[in-house]
């Protein structure tokens, strides 16, 4: 093997392992910030010794050995407490006294409460939602701080001012590595949630810059989905928001043609829709639904996703269920944002002119004031009914108010086909 293909490999084992290791790390340590050093220390040996010595069989082992051993000097320097070094010296004797599977299976034994411990740390309401957000993506999602930066279009030195003060309000705030309980758990939990949807949102569809989807913020958020999926089998609005990710994920293909120009969902091949996703996705739906309890907002979001990726053609799309499910979530989470989407559904359903009466009755919204959406939706029911003129000015007021440029474009062309059918 080369040394690019070795440190290809150990970029693709660093991708994989670094969540674990961190996590095994964190939990001796109690320091999630103390805990990527070392993490960091090991893949740095690994990027000294692997090209001569060759990647080992179990290299997630191999980092982690490494990274106690890190952890022994790092205390023994720092003279911190003794009996912590003792725990730390005997663990490590006990690991190289066993055989190599003995080993390999304590290290991961503990693996799963470890990654657990990880996610509800770094998603601590402590801290803000952009840094819970790049804590998130750098110690769970293995990225880079300039990948990070890439990804959400922010200089990198933000990025990584918000990773260094995160990990320092957690040190500060002593913050347990620990996973809650009872309704703090609850609590807790939807934060993760909605930190894991909002990195896929942003892959989804991007509020800024060229492109219209980041396929690998995406994935991302879905690895992440996934893990917590097998972390929590039994929280039916985990496996509720992997459901909504695989389904909404399965258009990824369908969303843009060859030049990036965005396709809407009606005019979409739905022949490119990927079937494993979707049948991922309906599974995880079954799973949440087989729980037992009341369905929750992202689940309720996976049944109105399962409506189109049931439809084999747009036609044949469920309306007025998909503008129930819609007041169902409404009436659980009400949002002027969820009421925008219920009037497109019940526009589908009873036709434009009930849907722009619902989308009048919610135009005054504070929340609304800047969401380029509400004058886009407006401006299709308008189009639709032959009002033009009125049609026009909306999508060209809506573009000026949306940060993406594939999606101004859009709205701009929307603009034009209304001025001439005027």
């Amino acid at each position: 093997m080369t040394a690019t293909d070795t440190h290809r490999a150990i970029d693709a084992v660093w991708r994989i392992e670094s969540p674990r290791l961190i996590a095994g790390l964190a939990r001796m340590v109690r320091d999630v910030g103390l805990a990527e050093e070392l993490a960091q220390d090991a893949l740095v040996a690994a990027l000294e010794q692997w090209p001569e010595s060759g990647v080992p069989d179990n290299p997630g082992a191999w980092l982690m050995t490494t990274a106690k051993h890190r952890a022994i000097d790092r205390l023994r320097r720092s003279k911190l407490s003794e009996r912590k070094f003792e725990e730390l010296g005997y663990e490590i004797d006990i690991q190289q006294a066993s055989s190599d599977a003995d080993r390999d299976e304590a290290l991961d034994d503990p693996i799963g409460d470890d990654l657990l411990r990880l996610v509800f740390t770094a998603c601590h309401p402590v801290l803000s939602t952009e840094a819970r957000v790049a804590l998130t993506l750098r110690l769970l999602g293995g990225l880079t701080t300039d990948e990070i930066a890439r990804a959400f279009l922010v200089p990198e030195p933000t990025v990584a001012q918000r990773i260094v003060r995160a990990k320092r309000t957690l040190a500060d705030a002593q913050v347990p590595f620990e996973v809650p309980r009872g309704q703090e758990l609850t609590d807790r939990l939807a934060s993760v949630l909605a930190v894991i949807y909002l990195v896929f949102n942003e892959g989804y569809s991007a509020t800024a810059g060229d492109d219209w989807m980041r396929p690998g913020l995406c994935d991302d958020a879905l690895r992440l989905g996934r893990i917590l999926a097998e972390l929590m089998p039994k929280e039916p609005e985990v496996h509720g928001l992997v459901a909504l990710m695989e389904i909404q994920a399965s258009r990824a293909r369908a969303r843009v043609d060859a030049s990036g120009k965005p396709i809407v969902l009606l005019e979409q091949n739905r022949a490119l829709w990927d079937q494993l996703l979707i049948r991922r996705g309906l599974a995880a739906l079954e799973r949440a639904e087989k729980l037992g309890t009341a369905l929750g907002p992202y689940a309720l979001q996976a049944e109105i996703a399962a409506c189109h990726a049931r439809a084999t053609r747009a036609a044949e799309t469920n309306w007025a269920r998909i503008a129930a499910l819609y007041a169902a979530l409404g009436q659980m989470t009400p949002s002027p944002i969820v009421e925008l989407n219920r009037a497109v559904a019940v526009a589908m359903a009873f036709g434009p002119q009930a849907g722009l009466d619902l989308v009048d009755t919610i135009a005054g919204e504070r929340a609304l004031e800047n969401y380029h959406l509400l004058p886009s939706v407006r401006g299709d029911f308008l189009k639709k009914l032959g009002r033009y003129a009125e049609a026009r000015e909306e999508f060209e007021r809506a573009a000026t108010m949306t940060r993406n440029e594939r999606e101004k474009e859009l709205l701009l062309e929307r603009a034009r086909e209304c001025a001439e059918a005027a």
